[in-house]
C-alpha cells in the first residue's frame, strides 16, 4: 500500500508558488521546496513523479495569478488597455511570476499563434473586447491585439527586470498612443496589408 501523502498537491504547488515568487524558478529545488514546506524533499515524490511536473503546475498557478490581475480590467473603460496596464502592474509586483510566465525559454512557440495559446483565455478576451469595442473584424482585431502586446510585454520585461520603472501616469500614455496609433492604422485598412521593403540605394543585405 502506497504510503499517504504528507501534503496535498495543493499544497505543494502553493508552496512552490511562493517560492517562485520570491526567488525565481532557478530556486526551485526539491531541497529548496522541502525546506519551505518544513519537510525533507521525500513528500513531495509522493504526489508528483519529478520536479519537471512541479515546474509545470507552478507556471500554470502563475498564470493564474496573472489572470487575476486581468480580470480587474473588466470594472474598466476601455478594457483592453486595462489589460494592459494590470499585466505591467503584474510585472511589477511579481518580476520572478512575470519572467517564469512571459519570458522563459518556449520551445513549442514557432510564431505568434503559439504564444498566445500560452496566455490561456486572456489573448481571446482582449481580441474579442477590441472586436466589439471598436468596431474592427476578427483578423484587424487579432492583429492590433498582437501588435499591442508585444509592446506591452516590452514595458513588463523592462520593468521585470528591472531596467526601467515607470510611473502610472507614463503607462497610460505610453500605453494610450501605442494603441491609437495601431486603431488609426488598422481603420485605415491597411492593417494586414503586406508592408513593402524599402529599397536602399548602396546597401544590400546579402554579403
Amino acid at each position: 500500500m502506497p504510503p499517504k501523502p504528507k501534503f496535498t498537491k495543493e499544497e505543494i504547488v502553493a508552496a512552490a508558488l511562493e517560492l517562485v515568487s520570491e526567488k525565481g524558478i532557478e530556486a526551485l529545488t526539491a531541497r529548496e521546496l522541502g525546506a519551505r514546506l518544513g519537510s525533507s524533499a521525500r513528500p513531495i515524490f509522493t504526489v508528483f513523479n519529478s520536479m519537471e511536473e512541479v515546474q509545470e503546475e507552478v507556471r500554470a498557478a502563475a498564470l493564474k495569478r496573472f489572470e487575476s490581475y486581468a480580470e480587474k480590467a473588466m470594472h474598466y473603460t476601455p478594457v483592453f488597455k486595462q489589460v494592459g496596464m494590470q499585466m505591467i502592474l503584474f510585472a511589477m509586483e511579481e518580476p520572478k511570476l512575470y519572467q517564469l510566465v512571459y519570458m522563459s525559454e518556449n520551445a513549442g512557440a514557432t510564431d505568434f499563434e503559439g504564444i498566445t495559446q500560452q496566455l490561456g483565455d486572456v489573448a481571446q478576451l482582449c481580441v474579442d473586447v477590441i472586436q466589439r469595442d471598436y468596431g474592427l473584424s476578427a483578423e484587424d482585431a487579432k492583429t492590433l491585439f498582437e501588435h499591442v502586446w508585444i509592446y506591452t510585454f516590452g514595458i513588463g520585461a523592462l520593468c521585470a527586470t528591472g531596467m526601467c520603472r515607470f510611473s502610472q501616469d507614463e503607462i497610460i500614455q505610453m500605453l494610450g498612443q501605442d494603441f491609437m496609433a495601431m486603431l488609426f492604422y488598422a481603420k485605415s485598412g491597411r492593417m494586414n496589408m503586406p508592408t513593402p521593403i524599402p529599397k536602399m540605394e548602396g546597401l544590400s543585405l546579402i554579403h
